[in-house]
């Protein structure tokens, strides 16, 4: 026993020295969430009830630096309560690897980082984490980033395959074969202004069976403004190049402008435009833009009728909105109705155009910080659907089409040395 006693204070002190500059830090997040669907992504059909479930996310962070070195690793699982049995012996979805990558720091200048990474700019209109979906978004990347003083340049690309073939293998995962992008950020007093250029390839087989990669071109810019009681932004995007030999012409403006009334009390005014497609438009052209891996669920309100999933190569979608938000002590709340509209011409079978009205969404959301590491956030959504929208989703527009969710976020720290 004084054996082992001494054998274990030599490690100890063996890595009390070896462990001199570093830092790791763990921490945990238990998210579970209830929602009550009743209408929610698309009009209830008639004669359909709605649902309700809990769903959970469960995530281990641990990141760990060393002079130059910095290497993240986060696991989660993903459930829905009651998917397998109370004494089942595997789970549904088992443990996966959100993020798992390294960075090296060149210099103060210069640094580089590769793996499973969240890749995500601005207001993530184009790039973004999709924090409010239980398993988020991540990339299998490299991405070297330029960042002197007041500019930030970032360089990322990825190639993506299904195994480790020996011979070409159609690629049959929902996701781009390779991707590249080019972001770049600066300020100018007050304004803000970023550019990006995003070109993904996806794969596809042509009428001989060959296998092709088809690369589509994002880009554009978004600015910014901020002052102590005005903020504002604009972003403009086009699409070009083409999608499984099709050409592609697209593209989107979005601005808000807000202003603070009072310290607790926020009033923003947007507008969004995604260009579609007349649907008696008989052009092989794409010409609906597609937000691609943005975190949609905060655009177009919060039921998720538009771009989360659905509403791809359509008739495209004009977005005005208005978000009033009171913040006081540990609670916020936020009221954002909106507007929708069809751009392009809803035809139906029978050759009659409808009117371009979509719909009114009425958002409502609050939030409490219940404790350091603990908040709660609920919120309640309706949408009035038009005929035009009972045309394009199906279901009844007639029917009381809402959705409510109520969320508990535990994000604890559990451990910190830093040495």
């Amino acid at each position: 026993m004084k054996k082992i006693k001494i054998i274990a204070l030599l490690l100890l002190g063996g890595i009390s020295v070896d462990m001199q500059a570093q830092e790791f830090d763990a921490n945990l997040q238990i998210r579970p969430r209830y929602e009550f669907r009743n209408g929610y992504k698309t009009l209830l059909p008639e004669g359909q009830a709605g649902t309700s479930f809990v769903s959970q996310r469960s995530r281990l962070n641990l990141n760990f630096a060393q002079d130059q070195l910095k290497v993240k690793l986060t696991l989660q699982n993903t459930r829905t309560w009651g998917d397998v049995a109370n004494a089942n012996v595997t789970d549904k979805n088992g443990i996966a690897v959100f993020e798992g990558w390294a960075q090296y720091d060149f210099d103060k200048k210069w640094s580089t980082r590769v793996g499973r990474q969240v890749i995500s700019y601005d207001n993530q209109r184009i790039l973004g984490e999709m924090d409010w979906a239980q398993q988020g978004q991540s990339h299998d990347a490299l991405m070297v980033s330029f960042h002197p003083k007041n500019h930030q340049l970032d360089l990322g690309a990825a190639y993506n395959s299904n195994a480790e073939n020996v011979i070409e293998t159609p690629y049959t995962v929902s996701n781009y074969k390779a991707m590249q992008y080019a972001w770049y950020h600066t300020n100018i007093d007050a304004v803000g202004i970023s550019l990006l250029m995003l070109n993904t390839g996806y794969e596809y087989a042509d009428h001989e069976n060959k296998l092709l990669v088809d690369y589509k071109q994002t880009f554009g810019t978004y600015l910014t403004y901020k002052t102590k009681k005005l903020d504002a932004n604009l972003g403009v995007y086009g699409q070009t190049g083409k999608s499984t030999d099709r050409s592609v012409s697209a593209w989107y403006a979005g601005a808000n402008l807000g202003y603070a009334v009072t310290d607790a009390f926020k009033a923003s005014l947007g507008y969004e435009f995604l260009s579609g497609k007349d649907m008696n438009d008989g052009s092989a052209v794409i010409k609906s833009f597609n937000p691609i891996f943005g975190t949609n669920h905060g655009f177009n309100g919060y039921m998720d009728y538009f771009y989360v999933g659905n509403h791809q190569n359509s008739v495209g979608l004009q977005d005005a909105y208005l978000k009033l938000s009171y913040n006081v002590k540990k609670w916020q709340f936020a009221l954002i109705p909106h507007v929708f509209h069809a751009p392009n011409k809803v035809i139906t079978p029978a050759n009659e155009e409808l009117e371009s009205y979509l719909g009114t969404e009425v958002d409502l959301t609050f939030g409490y910080a219940f404790k350091k590491d603990i908040s709660i956030t609920g919120g309640y959504s309706q949408m009035f659907g038009s005929k035009t929208l009972e045309f394009l989703k199906t279901g009844d527009a007639g029917h009381t089409n809402n959705w409510a969710w109520l969320m508990i976020s535990v994000n604890p720290r559990i451990f910190t040395l830093k040495k």
